[in-house]
C-alpha cells in the first residue's frame, strides 16, 4: 500500500502541456513541476522558452518547445522534438492548447469552424494517439485532456468551440475505454469561468453577462488558473490510479446551481 505522502508526488515523472507558454496550462504545468515532474512546454508562442526558463528556474528540468498544433501533418515531429527533450519518455500529457472565436452562428465563418476544430479537437486526438502509442509501450501513463463547461452545454455564439470541448469529453471517454485496462489512465479536466485572455474583455464589454455567471458561481467568483493546479496533479498522481473516463469539473460549484 501506497504511503499517503507519496501520493501526490510526482519526482521522477516526466509530462508534456500543450499551450503551457502561459494562462492556464502555464499554472498546470507549474503544478506539476511543483510536485516534481519534469516538463516540456509546447507552444505555438516564441514565449514559450521564456516561460520553461521561468518555470524551471528551480526543482525538476523544464523545457520549451515551439510548434504549430493547426496542422495535422506536422504534429507527430513537434511531438517527436518534445518527446526528445524529455529524453523519450513521457508518463503525462496534458492536451490544454485551444481557441475560441465569438460569432454568432449564422455568421460564423466556415474558416474560424475548421481552424478552431483542427486545434481543440483534431490536435488533441492526434497527440493522444501519439502518446498513447508510446504510453502503451512503456505499461502505463495519465492524458489529460482539458474539456470545458460547454463539454456539458452549449452557450452562446461560440458554436465551433463548444461542439469541439463537446467532442474532447466524449474521446476522453472513448481513448479511456480502449486504455485502462493497458495502463493508461484518460482524464479530462472541465474549467468552469476562469479569469484568461479569452474572458478578460467581458466585465467590460458584457457586464450583464459577467454579472449574470457570477452570481450563479456558488463560490461568487471566477476561478484563477492556479485553482487548476490541485485538480491536474491529482489525476497525474498515485492518487488517482482507479480514476479515468472521468470528465472534472473545476468550476466553483456552476454546474450543481
Amino acid at each position: 500500500m501506497i504511503d499517503a505522502m507519496q501520493w501526490f508526488q510526482l519526482n521522477g515523472k516526466k509530462a508534456m502541456v500543450t499551450g503551457g507558454a502561459a494562462g492556464l496550462c502555464y499554472a498546470m504545468a507549474e503544478g506539476l513541476h511543483l510536485a516534481g515532474a519534469e516538463v516540456v512546454l509546447v507552444d505555438r508562442s516564441p514565449a514559450v522558452g521564456e516561460a520553461a526558463a521561468r518555470l524551471g528556474a528551480q526543482g525538476a528540468p523544464v523545457h520549451g518547445v515551439q510548434g504549430d498544433l493547426s496542422h495535422w501533418e506536422g504534429i507527430p515531429a513537434l511531438y517527436d522534438r518534445a518527446l526528445a527533450a524529455l529524453g523519450g519518455r513521457v508518463d503525462i500529457l496534458v492536451n490544454g492548447a485551444g481557441i475560441q472565436y465569438r460569432c454568432p452562428a449564422e455568421d460564423f465563418p466556415p474558416e474560424r469552424w475548421q481552424q478552431i476544430l483542427r486545434i481543440n479537437l483534431d490536435a488533441v486526438f492526434r497527440l493522444a494517439q501519439l502518446a498513447g502509442r508510446t504510453m502503451l509501450a512503456q505499461g502505463g501513463g495519465r492524458i489529460i485532456n482539458v474539456a470545458s463547461m460547454t463539454s456539458f452545454f452549449g452557450s452562446e455564439q461560440i458554436p465551433a468551440y463548444a461542439a469541439s470541448k463537446g467532442a474532447v469529453a466524449q474521446l476522453t471517454k472513448a481513448l479511456s475505454n480502449e486504455w485502462a485496462g493497458r495502463g493508461v489512465n484518460v482524464n479530462a479536466i472541465a474549467p468552469g469561468y476562469m479569469v484568461t485572455q479569452l474572458t478578460a474583455d467581458m466585465q467590460g464589454k458584457n457586464p450583464a453577462q459577467y454579472a449574470e455567471i457570477t452570481g450563479r458561481i456558488p463560490m461568487h467568483r471566477w476561478g484563477q488558473p492556479e485553482d487548476l493546479q490541485g485538480a491536474v496533479v491529482f489525476l497525474a498522481s498515485p492518487a488517482a490510479a482507479y480514476v479515468t473516463g472521468a470528465i472534472l469539473p473545476v468550476d466553483g460549484g456552476y454546474l450543481g446551481k
